[in-house]
């Protein structure tokens, strides 16, 4: 009589065991290449700088007559303005509108812009046509004689209103784009299994569709930051936006047109300091968005 060898199924991998593993994935992205992990630190940077930052030096700009223009000092680490302001404390709660607005701007126009091509992309016929001319109405519509009218309107004294205003006159590249993607997608085999199994186009769109552009929409979103910041701050530069806040493009425009810093040397500190974090703030995108690009694409990943 011979006894049976029973042997045991393989055990799943534990749910913490899958999260390690991810997460080493993650840092092993990172660490590869020194440029990310400095774009990283330079996100994290700024990102405490606007959030606790204007908590550290309150809202309001000390003006000393008797202090323009001083050096840069223990007192004042950058010098001081053409109103004896520290360029410090302008430059870290200025920070808090730029970092707000660009954030919202991207997340509205991303928003937006994917809802539009997800919808254009999978209904296709009438729906398509629609939406696509409103989003070529939208690409034709110059931003800037628009804004300037709705100046007339808002004071943009809040991050969100000027968040909103930009996302909503630059989403339309992200529909384009979106859509071209949703085509390419739409005849692969497993919505076409999806569509014959009688699955209603919400289920398709939000738990199909949606995940597949996810990563490419992600790009997209941390892309569009820098567009953002370049035409807010432009706006404040050029004088456009009325000055209800404080903020780089304020700093810069005032450094410009009321300091003399273009003839003074004394108030070189008051235009580069916000141009330095503008500098940082892009190159931290820039280098953040190559981790990015292979955490969501295996195909780059090296071995």
């Amino acid at each position: 009589m011979t006894t049976a060898t029973l042997t045991k199924p393989p055990r799943p991998a534990d749910a913490p065991s899958a999260r390690r593993s991810h997460w080493a994935g993650i840092r092993r992205v990172l660490t590869r290449k020194p440029g990310r992990i400095i774009g990283l630190s330079i996100l994290v940077f700024f990102v405490l700088m606007g959030t606790f930052g204007p908590m550290l030096y309150g809202d309001q700009l000390a003006i000393d007559p008797d202090a323009i223009y001083q050096p840069p000092s223990a007192g004042h680490w950058l010098g001081t303005d053409f109103a004896g302001s520290d360029v410090l404390q302008a430059t870290v709660v200025g920070s808090r509108y730029v970092l707000l607005t660009c954030s919202l701007a991207a997340v509205f126009a991303s928003t937006i812009g994917t809802t539009v091509g997800l919808l254009a992309g999978f209904h296709r016929g009438m729906s398509d046509s629609v939406l696509m001319r409103v989003t070529d109405f939208v690409l034709t519509v110059p931003g800037l004689p628009l804004l300037v009218v709705l100046t007339t309107m808002w004071k943009f004294d809040s991050p969100l209103e000027m968040g909103f205003v930009l996302g909503i006159v630059g989403w339309g590249g992200i529909a384009r784009a979106v859509r071209s993607q949703v085509l390419s997608l739409r005849e692969r085999g497993f919505l076409e299994a999806a569509r014959g199994l009688g699955l209603p186009s919400r289920h398709i769109i939000v738990r199909e569709l949606l995940p597949n552009i996810a990563p490419y929409v992600a790009m997209h979103l941390l892309l569009s930051v820098i567009g953002f910041v370049e035409a807010q701050v432009g706006l404040f530069f050029l004088g456009i936006v009325p000055f209800t806040s404080t903020n780089w493009g304020v700093m810069i425009n005032q450094a410009v047109f009321s300091g003399g810093a273009l003839q003074s040397p004394e108030a070189i500190f008051y235009l580069l300091a916000p141009l330095t974090c503008i500098l940082l703030l892009i190159m931290g995108v820039v280098l953040f968005l190559d981790a990015i690009d292979e955490l969501f694409n295996p195909r780059l990943r090296e071995r």
